[in-house]
């Protein structure tokens, strides 16, 4: 029998009766995301210092997407991206997702590899000099395209592994969160992860923007890290039995969050088993880069890995 990767990954992504095509969010895309939030929240702060509303926000994601596409970056173009500031990364993200493009994370991979087997050799670094970059551009910047769900909107790096992620993946994962957590809009939150993180990605760039929470980093209501905060991140998937209620469990292939304590996060399943983890669900990703890899993963309508 032919090996047939998308429906391996299609069934993989089903769970129960509730397949992927039947999105369980209510925004069409990255892009979409701030664009109803301004409109439904504009003046409500989203960042405490520097202070940052809704509509800041969204004025700046237009600015730098057009900043970007005067570099010449297209639709569905993959670009990698570099930047220490989890603010500038964010929005280069949102720029980034604005146009109809795909980031790149590259953590600790080989520059030269991620070129060769993402076939871009578009790069962006940014600092603090962009703001005065930018502050001349068109606030009302108008894409060339408006990417769908499906499309492919993040590349990150799991050690010298490529993983594809759809805007689809990235918002029912956040979506999954928003619910687990249980705070509502306006609480205040701190990330304490490093930038260059799916982990980061989905709580500390999307999660704040989709949820309302307003980031501050003086006074939070709760916070998320590494450790010793009021939920920790954890990659020890072989204990997730042991997890305490407050840990949070990250899996890269299954876009960010897997866990919420011992409990798959909504529209998650797994199934551990030794030093494998079998997992189906919306959030799963698109697949690796590397086929031979898919083909070894996904099988049995599920993605198996080992941790």
């Amino acid at each position: 029998m032919v090996y047939d990767l998308k429906k391996e990954i299609y069934e993989a992504q089903c769970i129960g009766n509730v397949e992927p095509i039947e999105y369980m969010i209510p925004y069409p895309s990255m892009r979409s995301l701030i664009e109803g939030q301004n409109i439904k929240y504009s003046n409500q702060i989203i960042i405490e210092d520097p202070t940052i509303t809704n509509y800041d926000f969204y004025v700046l994601v237009q600015k730098t997407a057009a900043w970007l596409t005067n570099l010449g970056l297209k639709p569905k173009t993959r670009v990698i991206i570099n930047a220490n500031d989890p603010l500038l990364k964010t929005l280069l993200l949102f720029g980034i997702w604005q146009i109809g493009s795909t980031a790149i994370i590259s953590g600790t991979a080989n520059p030269n590899k991620i070129k060769e087997e993402t076939k871009t050799k578009f790069e962006v670094s940014i600092d603090e000099n962009i703001f005065e970059e930018i502050s001349m551009l068109d606030n009302n910047f108008t894409p060339e395209y408006k990417p769908l769900l499906s499309d492919e909107a993040l590349i990150l790096y799991k050690d010298t592994t490529g993983i594809k992620l759809s805007h689809y993946n990235l918002l029912v994962n956040v979506n999954s969160i928003k619910k687990m957590l249980e705070y509502p809009s306006q609480s205040r939150i701190s990330i304490r992860i490093p930038s260059d993180s799916i982990g980061w990605v989905i709580l500390g760039s999307i999660l704040p923007i989709y949820s309302g929470y307003i980031i501050d980093n003086k006074n939070p209501d709760f916070t998320i890290g590494l450790n010793k905060c009021d939920f920790n991140i954890r990659f020890d998937l072989k204990n997730i039995p042991n997890f305490s209620k407050n840990d949070i469990g990250i899996c890269e292939e299954n876009s960010g969050c897997i866990s919420f304590g011992s409990q798959p996060i909504h529209l998650t399943n797994f199934l551990l088993n030794k030093n494998k983890i079998k997992i189906s669900g919306h959030s799963i990703m698109m697949g690796y880069l590397d086929n031979t890899k898919n083909q070894n993963s996904f099988f049995d309508k599920s993605l198996n890995i080992k941790i």
